[in-house]
């Protein structure tokens, strides 16, 4: 346990932050799984536009890496093309 005052206060900031990151992070998942569970094609294409912006307010916020989000958004992206 920290002593100083302001190192009890970094906890508590860690701790309340570190449970509004785990929540930002589950819920990016469970949007993933969701998007990558739709055919690919017209159901695709119709929700890429709010996953890719979920993806973009997840790097935002520090969630991911902004190459991350790139690299996922142009994986999603290919599943909306039809061939």
């Amino acid at each position: 346990m920290p002593t100083h005052k302001s190192a009890m206060k970094r906890m508590r900031q860690n701790e309340k932050r570190r449970v509004v990151n785990k929540s930002n992070r589950t819920h990016l998942r469970k949007e993933l799984k969701s998007f990558r569970g739709l055919e690919a094609g017209e159901p695709a294409k119709a929700q890429y536009p709010r996953i890719a912006s979920e993806i973009d307010k997840a790097a935002k916020k520090g969630i991911i890496h902004h190459r991350t989000a790139a690299r996922l958004r142009s994986r999603l992206s290919r599943k909306t093309r039809t061939a």
